[in-house]
């Protein structure tokens, strides 16, 4: 099958898992999408199907078999 469109969803702030130099910020240990996961208001069962909870080091939720989507983590390539 030839895809002709690509959607990109980017959840800017929606940190899953701390960066390599989380050291230096105070923020060893962060995982944004566990802390607000902790809210009875958290609900993304689209974002489960299309794979979310299957990128490396989420560390909290079950993968799924079969994600509708790609996924994956990024982190920024430099400081501003």
């Amino acid at each position: 099958m030839k895809y002709k469109r690509v959607f990109l969803i980017v959840l800017d702030s929606v940190g899953i898992g701390e960066l390599p130099d989380a050291y230096k910020y105070g923020d060893e240990g962060s995982n944004t999408i566990r802390s607000i996961s902790a809210s009875k208001e958290f609900d993304i069962n689209t974002m489960r199907k299309m794979g979310i909870f299957n990128i490396d080091d989420i560390g909290f939720e079950i993968p799924i078999n079969n994600p509708i989507a790609s996924y994956c983590k990024l982190i920024e390539k430099s400081m501003r």
